[in-house]
């Protein structure tokens, strides 16, 4: 379907408009830490579930940052004289940022949503109207066609992505462009795809106006724009995951039946990837009638890489229709053709023998190990974002724990990972703890069952001593024959080495 319904976008070919924009909004403290001062912390987190009502009323005074924030965040008009004092007026209304409203008001063309980087970079990512904010059902229009700004999945795709220095990066289904933006901080060269024309030229508006080193923009479908011989060093993808029946929405809705479009995805990414280089999917995957929803991902991971595939929500078939219903507004119109499209979502998962949905991340990295690793797991618990270098670290540990068999693993020296606590667990007054719990507070803030042996392993794990020669005092200590210790204790080294609470010193 055609976006023509859609407002027109601002020129991409003026970067010096652009320039000047971004010059007065950054002069006006229209960033994401003068937002926050601004409208304070209740409003700034109800902007996040599409609620404007309480920003508009902290924004009814003339200061500049008020009126750039009516104009480009709450849609709306604002005096044509006032926002002369602020912005470049006659250029942004030249090159579609602005266009006139009335006899005496200008609107803004698109939303414009101010983004903190990750090294306090001021950033701006640009969205149709309506789209700058996150939550269930907008504020704004869910046509096809539309561009979303930035929400939950987006930045959390992001925050879990490794930052490396690489030479290629590849963000596929780029949308409004948040994805390249953050690679062109680590990669020489950026390339963006998506199916919709619309979202390309917003990527390169919110690259232009965030002073960010343009990409390389290309139109079609996942890989389709990619040529055979291109490969990357890293790939990233929040693509239109949503399982539903059809593909009415080209933001969310994939057009492939079930899962197939994550599958797809994961399964083409192999081929695309230089030696060591990752990518990094956010997806959703169904949970079918009599079949394990871990070996369904298993199949998915291409041949010659790790896998590290996180589980972080599950969803009855009913809250997920519901979620995306009320996500495309659906809920808010005729109660008859909510209650039909509510049956053609539950007649889809049915024939599909879907019982439910889970949500998660996926990271793949090409290695040239005999045996890959695939570890699929379920962690819906609180995790510590940025996960970048928890996700590079995941890897390395394995590369690790391939090149030590038992005899290597207990020469090996380890200490222990920073700012983890022990925690003991038993009834009060009893002599000895029922069991040791190990917990992180950083990264994926992990617990973990240790016995007496892995608690005073880990306690004195400074870097100084083998693991070997720890289990010998171990079992000299507790009376028990240290061969027997070591045949049985390296198991449990590996574990804690796999999930982060050892590191080899």
């Amino acid at each position: 379907m055609s976006d023509s319904s859609l407002a027109p976008l601002p020129s991409a070919d003026r970067p010096d408009v652009a320039a000047a924009l971004r010059d007065a909004l950054l002069g006006a403290s229209f960033t994401a830490d003068g937002l926050l001062e601004l409208l304070g912390a209740p409003a700034y987190a109800a902007l996040a579930r599409s609620e404007t009502v309480p920003a508009l009323r902290a924004t009814r005074g003339d200061s500049a940052l008020e009126v750039l924030v009516r104009l480009f965040l709450l849609q709306q008009p604002v005096l044509h004289a006032r926002v002369a004092d602020v912005l470049p007026l006659e250029a942004c209304l030249e090159a579609g940022w602005l266009v006139r409203a009335g006899g005496e008001e200008v609107a803004a063309t698109v939303d414009v949503r101010p983004y903190g980087g990750p090294d306090g970079e001021d950033w701006f990512i640009v969205s149709d109207l309506g789209c700058a904010v996150g939550g269930a059902g907008g504020i704004g229009s869910r046509e096809e066609g539309v561009v979303l700004g930035v929400g939950g999945a987006s930045t959390t795709l992001a925050g879990i992505t490794v930052r490396t220095p690489v030479g290629a990066a590849l963000d596929l289904g780029t949308g409004s462009g948040i994805q390249a933006l953050h690679a062109a901080r680590h990669a020489t060269r950026v390339t963006a795809t998506d199916l919709n024309p619309r979202a390309l030229h917003i990527t390169a508006l919110t690259l232009a106006l965030s002073d960010a080193p343009a990409a390389e923009l290309r139109e079609g479908s996942l890989f389709a724009p990619v040529r055979d011989d291109e490969t990357y060093d890293l790939i990233v993808s929040n693509p239109p995951f949503v399982i539903s029946p059809g593909a009415r929405l080209t933001y969310r809705d994939g057009g492939m039946g079930g899962d197939d479009l994550c599958r797809s995805l994961v399964q083409q990414a192999g081929e695309r990837l230089n030696e060591g280089g990752f990518a990094q999917f956010l997806a959703n995957w169904q949970h079918v009638e009599g079949e394990d929803w871990q070996d369904r991902l298993r199949s998915w991971v291409p041949r010659g890489c790790d896998a590290w595939i996180v589980q972080r929500e599950v969803q009855d078939v009913t809250q997920y229709a519901e979620l995306w219903l009320r996500d495309a507004g659906d809920h808010r119109g005729d109660p008859a053709d909510y209650q039909a499209l509510y049956d053609a979502w539950l007649d889809e998962f049915e024939a599909r023998k879907v019982k439910a949905v889970g949500f998660g991340w996926i990271t793949l990295r090409k290695t040239a190990a005999a045996v890959p690793s695939v570890v699929a797991e379920e962690w819906p618990h609180p995790v510590e974002q940025p996960l970048g270098d928890t996700v590079a670290a995941h890897f390395e540990r394995l590369d690790y724990l391939r090149a030590h068999d038992d005899a290597a693993l207990l020469e090996g020296h380890f200490k222990l990972a920073p700012e983890i606590v022990q925690e003991q667990v038993g009834l009060p007054g009893a002599e000895d703890p029922e069991h040791v719990v190990l917990r992180q507070n950083r990264g994926m803030r992990r617990a973990t069952k240790v016995d007496t042996v892995g608690a005073g392993f880990v306690g004195v794990c400074d870097g100084s001593l083998s693991a070997g020669r720890i289990l010998d005092a171990i079992a000299q200590l507790m009376g028990e024959d240290p061969v027997l210790l070591r045949d049985r204790t390296p198991a449990q080294i590996r574990v804690l080495v796999e999930q982060g609470f050892l590191e080899p010193a």
